[in-house]
């Protein structure tokens, strides 16, 4: 069976027919037609924005800003000595630190942290290194590009 443009209907109870107020006292709605007596409710145009405490400093105006979210923090990350020397391999780059699961694949900038030591020489490159994980590698007889 063919489908026509003219026989295509919304499915049933998908649109329901819009409540009618302020049609007699017969309807339930008539009168002040669900309004409540008076007020700024009770008017055309009688809106508030959100948030608004009817003058009173609101809510979201008395508490204090707190907190600051980078968005460079997903792109450095930091390795520690300790986790370099369970390395197997010589010469640590992105690549081996992401393959070893030491850092995310989003690493633009990585950093060496002296923290823990180090027992055997390795190569860092295109990697950074703190002054003092630089002096350990170093002391450790590797290298730092």
């Amino acid at each position: 069976m063919n489908m026509r443009l003219n026989d295509i209907k919304p499915a049933a109870g998908a649109r329901k027919t819009r409540l009618r107020v302020g049609r007699g006292i017969g309807s339930g709605l008539g009168k002040t037609a669900g309004r409540g007596h008076k007020g700024q409710h009770a008017r055309a145009g009688g809106t508030h924005k959100f948030g608004f405490e009817g003058g009173q400093m609101p809510l979201q105006r008395r508490l204090p800003k707190v907190g600051f979210r980078s968005k460079k923090k997903a792109e450095s990350q930091e390795v520690f000595l300790y986790q370099l020397a369970n390395l197997k391999v010589d010469v640590i780059d992105p690549i081996a630190l992401h393959q070893a699961g030491l850092v995310d694949s989003k690493a633009k900038k990585i950093k060496v942290v002296a923290k823990g030591e180090i027992g055997r020489a390795v190569k860092l490159s295109g990697v950074l290194a703190t002054a003092g994980a630089k002096a350990a590698i170093e002391a450790a007889g590797g290298s730092v590009e």
